[in-house]
C-alpha cells in the first residue's frame, strides 16, 4: 500500500509505516473467486513467506541473547513493577486503565503497557492509545512480536539493541520514572541468586561510602511539572539523577553494567516472542482453502497494484527503513496531539551519541548496525511497523490516532495528508476502490498466527 518515492543511499525510503495494510479478519465480498495469480505476484508473496519463518538473527552485541536461563530470568523481570518510581500523573487514579495511584512507587512494569495476552499490545490504558504509566507517553507503544528481528529499534531508531532499550524505560519520567541506581539496588535485593548465576558478582552495593542509601521515593521525578528536566532527556537519552552523577567513575560503570545486564536478559526473553506462521502461509504454500476470496484478492493487492510489499517486505514484512507517509497527528487520549515530531532524524542523533549502543563499552559486540550519517529524508520518518498479527493492535501509526485498519488502508489510498507535518512525504493516491480497500484488510486479517507459546504470557515462578 506504499509507493516509492525517494532512495536514501541507494536503500529504498519508500512510504511505510504501513502500520496501514493491516487486518479486519477475513470478511468476505460480493465477488465470488479469488485472484488466479501472475508468476511475478506469486513469487513477491512467496518472498514474505518462507517455507518457516526464519529465528531472530544472531546477536552480537548480547552474549546472552539467546541463553535459556537468561531468557527465564528476563521473563522475570519483564513482569517485576520493583524498578519503577512514583506515578506523577493525576490521572493514575487507581482504575482500571491506570497502574495505580499518583504518588504510588514499584506499580509500572514492562507487561503492563506491553500486555502479553494481548499481542505485547497496550490494551489497558483509556482509549488504547498511547500509554499511561507514571504519566502519559508521546508515541504508541509498539507490539513486541517479533522484536528481536530487528537491529534498530523504537519508532525514531534511537535504541540499536534490546540490551540499551529498557535503561531508556527506567530513566523516563512518563515510563518507570527511576533512575539506574535504584534498579541496580532492585537486583541486588530481589534477584542476587539469579543474577549472579549468569552475570558475576554484583558490585558491593552494602558498601555506602561508595553506595548511598537510596529508598523507593527517590528514584526519579517527583513532580509532574518538572519530568522533563529530570531524569535525563524525556524521551530517555542516557544520564541520572544526583545520586548516581555523586559516584566514583568507576562505581558509575559498575551500576550501569548491572543494568546493562538487566537488558541483555530481557533481550533473551523478547527474542522469544513472535506472532508465527498465519493462514496466509499454509494458502501461499498451497493450502486452497485457508483464505477466502476477499483475503486472496487482498493479497494480490498487496504485491500488485497497492505495492505494500515495497516497504513491507520480507518475511515479517517490514524493510527495517524509516519513512515519512505525511501523517498529520491527531488528537488522541487526553487531547495530546504529537505535532512536529521530528522522528527518526532525532533519534539517530541520540542513537550515535548514546554510549549505551553497540559500539559502546557495554556492548558485547559490534556488528557496524548504526547510521553514521542522517539524512534529510529521515525527518518525520518513522520504522515501518511489521504486520504480522497486525490485527491484534488496538491503534495504528506512531501517534495511535488510528482506531481501525480500515483508516489507516484509507489514509494510505488518498496518499496521506497534504500538511502538518515535518520533513517531505514519500507517498502517493493509490487510487482502490472500496471493494479493493475492504480486501486489502481482509488479506491483512489473515496474518494472524498463533502467538508465543502460553508459557512465555505470564510471570514464571
Amino acid at each position: 500500500m506504499c509507493r516509492t518515492l525517494a532512495t536514501l543511499g541507494g536503500v529504498v525510503v519508500g512510504a511505510s509505516l504501513l502500520v496501514a495494510c493491516a487486518s479486519g479478519g477475513g470478511q468476505e465480498s460480493n465477488q465470488s473467486e479469488g485472484p488466479v495469480l501472475p508468476d511475478d505476484e506469486r513469487s513477491a508473496l512467496l518472498a514474505l513467506s518462507p517455507d518457516s519463518l526464519p529465528a531472530p538473527p544472531p546477536d552480537i552485541a548480547n552474549t546472552w541473547a539467546d541463553d535459556a536461563g537468561a531468557a527465564r530470568f528476563g521473563q522475570k523481570l519483564f513482569f517485576d513493577p520493583g524498578f519503577s518510581g512514583e506515578l506523577l500523573d493525576g490521572d493514575n487514579d487507581g482504575g482500571p486503565h491506570a497502574l495505580g495511584k499518583a504518588g504510588e512507587t514499584g506499580k509500572v512494569a514492562c507487561a503492563g503497557c506491553h500486555i502479553p495476552t494481548t499481542a505485547y499490545s497496550d490494551t489497558r490504558t483509556l482509549g488504547e492509545q498511547v500509554s499511561l504509566a507514571a504519566a502519559w507517553g508521546v508515541r504508541r507503544a509498539p507490539s513486541l512480536l517479533d522484536v528481536g528481528q530487528s537491529k534498530l529499534l523504537m519508532w525514531d531508531g534511537r535504541k540499536d539493541d534490546l540490551y540499551g532499550q529498557p535503561m531508556g524505560v527506567i530513566e523516563n519520567p512518563v515510563e518507570m520514572n527511576s533512575s539506574r541506581l535504584f534498579a541496580a539496588y532492585h537486583v541486588a535485593a530481589t534477584y542476587t541468586d539469579e543474577y549472579e548465576a549468569l552475570f558475576g558478582l554484583l558490585p558491593p552495593f552494602d558498601d555506602t561510602s561508595r553506595f548511598p542509601p537510596l529508598s523507593a521515593t527517590q528514584t526519579g521525578c517527583q513532580t509532574l511539572s518538572s519530568a522533563m528536566k529530570c531524569a535525563g532527556a524525556a524521551r530517555g537519552a542516557p544520564g541520572d539523577g544526583a545520586e548516581y552523577d555523586g559516584l566514583a567513575p568507576a562505581d558509575q560503570a559498575a551500576v550501569t553494567r548491572v543494568v546493562a545486564n538487566v537488558g541483555k536478559a530481557l533481550g533473551a526473553y523478547e527474542r522469544l516472542i513472535a506472532c508465527g506462521p498465519s493462514r496466509f502461509d499454509q494458502w501461499i504454500h498451497g493450502d486452497a482453502s485457508a483464505l477466502t476470496d476477499s483475503e486472496q484478492r487482498g493479497a494480490a493487492l498487496f504485491v500488485g497494484k497497492a505495492q505494500c510489499n515495497t516497504c513491507h517486505s520480507g518475511p515479517f514484512m517490514s524493510d527495517e527503513q524509516f519513512h515519512n507517509v505525511g501523517l498529520q497527528p491527531g488528537t488522541v487520549a487526553v487531547v495530546f496531539v504529537d505535532s512536529n515530531d521530528p522522528g527518526a532524524s532525532q533519534g539517530f542523533q541520540e542513537l550515535m551519541a548514546d554510549p549505551l549502543n553497540v559500539q559502546g563499552q557495554f556492548s558485547d559486540g559490534n556488528d557496524g548496525r548504526d547510521p553514521t550519517t542522517i539524512s534529510p529524508a529521515l525527518t518525520g520518518a518513522f520504522r515501518t511497523p511489521k504486520l504480522r498479527c497486525v490485527s491484534q493492535r488496538p491503534s495504528f501509526m506512531h501517534t495511535a490516532q488510528f482506531a481501525s485498519l480500515d483508516d489507516v488502508v484509507a489514509f494510505f489510498d488518498r496518499g496521506g495528508d497534504a500538511f502538518g507535518y515535518p520533513g517531505k512525504s514519500e507517498i502517493s493516491a493509490l487510487d482502490l476502490t472500496d471493494q479493493e480497500r475492504a480486501d486489502l484488510v481482509a488479506f491483512l486479517g489473515a496474518l494472524t498466527g498463533p502467538g508465543p507459546d502460553p508459557s512465555l504470557l505470564e510471570q514464571p515462578n
